[in-house]
């Protein structure tokens, strides 16, 4: 196994079952939907939502999936894009893999000429706002789904 540092990779039928098999802490479980959830998402959502597996090397170390435009109140008045879920193995934690993972979808976003990116948290001492925070996201008032929403402008 060759470890040469983070980067994204599209998700194919070569590397699906290892997407399948991220796993977050038990204890985080509750905070962050399980990445077959989020393909399902993906495969209704196409266009819209931006699956990819983080590796270092050729190893496996989390999952992401962030979302461009976004009919947020489903009324076609606010579209938003930003980082829809992101799971990291639970034996890959504090490691940067999240940060590299926030990085890549806020370049992915200024590419696009996005100027904000939004997230949802799970509110709460053991949620991750303190990551989300420490990164520069802040809330913005909202709730979505029993979640935080944090917003981080672009530059």
């Amino acid at each position: 196994m060759t470890r040469t540092g983070p980067r994204l990779a599209e998700i194919t039928p070569a590397n699906l079952d290892a997407a399948l098999g991220i796993a977050v802490r038990p204890d985080q479980e509750h905070a962050v939907a399980p990445v077959v959830k989020s393909l399902a998402e993906a495969y209704v959502h196409p266009g819209v939502a931006w699956p990819r597996l983080i590796t270092d090397g050729d190893h496996p170390v989390g999952f992401l999936m962030a979302f461009f435009d976004i009919d947020w109140y489903e009324d076609g008045s606010v579209l938003r894009s930003g980082l829809w879920r992101l799971n990291i193995a639970a034996g890959e934690q504090g490691r940067g893999h999240g940060r590299f993972a926030v990085e890549s979808v806020a370049e992915e976003l200024r590419r696009r000429d996005t100027r904000q990116f939004y997230v949802t948290w799970h509110p709460g001492p053991d949620g991750p706002e303190g990551f989300y925070l420490g990164l520069g996201f802040r809330p913005n008032g909202e709730i979505s789904g029993g979640q935080t929403v944090g917003v981080l402008e672009l530059t």
